[in-house]
């Protein structure tokens, strides 16, 4: 009779050798996943606009007093407005490439009509203004603008109905150094009041907001 033993037990040795060799090795992680974010790629559910909205306060600080718990319930007045860029245009003339034509109403930005708040009564150009929300928008000339309020409200930009006016007044024209590339509108602080400042390029008007005493 023949002896398998010797063989069959190096056999089982060599195995259990193999099998503690594989215990043995060690276990690699899986790299991890790294989502990479390219800021640079187009919103796809929005357009950048090209003017895009604004809005200016006066105070000038209500926003960051209100985020701050300020319990000032309202400004005294606000504009709402769309910011046009130059672009290498020419902005204010009668030549055919103007963007603003002296003489030709101006919506005083772009997109839709822009509006002015008020929130207590004011008075301009020794006017009283009630408190309330206008349509803002300007007739330029070279040196001066004719500021008009108007108040249909939900008129687009561009079709300005001037049966709706209800107060016109003129502010003289003023040279802006440096010149801006956009167009820009801000409340400037006072002695009366507040001065709401529009410029763009190299044209700046001044429009004096009195507070009603």
């Amino acid at each position: 009779m023949r002896h398998f033993f010797p063989k069959y037990y190096c056999l089982l040795l060599f195995g259990c050798f193999i099998a503690m060799s594989c215990n043995h090795k060690k276990i690699q992680p899986a790299p991890a996943v790294i989502t990479v974010r390219d800021s640079s790629a187009q919103n796809p559910y929005a357009t950048l606009d090209r003017s895009p909205m604004d809005m200016s306060y006066f105070p000038a600080d209500f926003p960051l007093k209100k985020m701050n718990g300020s319990k000032e319930k309202m400004p005294i007045a606000r504009v709402i407005y769309s910011r046009p860029h130059k672009n290498g245009r020419i902005v204010f003339g009668n030549s055919t490439n103007s963007i603003c034509h002296y003489g030709t109403p101006w919506r005083l930005g772009a997109n839709e009509a822009t509006e002015i708040d008020f929130y207590e009564n004011v008075v301009i150009g020794g006017k009283n203004i009630t408190q309330g929300s206008y349509l803002l928008y300007c007739i330029p000339f070279e040196d001066r603008w004719t500021i008009i309020f108007n108040s249909n409200l939900y008129a687009w930009g561009l079709h300005i109905d001037s049966s709706y006016d209800v107060f016109k007044t003129d502010i003289p024209v003023s040279v802006q150094l440096p010149s801006l590339e956009d167009f820009t509108m801000i409340f400037s602080d006072a002695p009366y009041g507040t001065d709401l400042v529009m410029a763009w390029d190299n044209v700046k008007v001044v429009l004096p907001i009195e507070l009603s005493k």
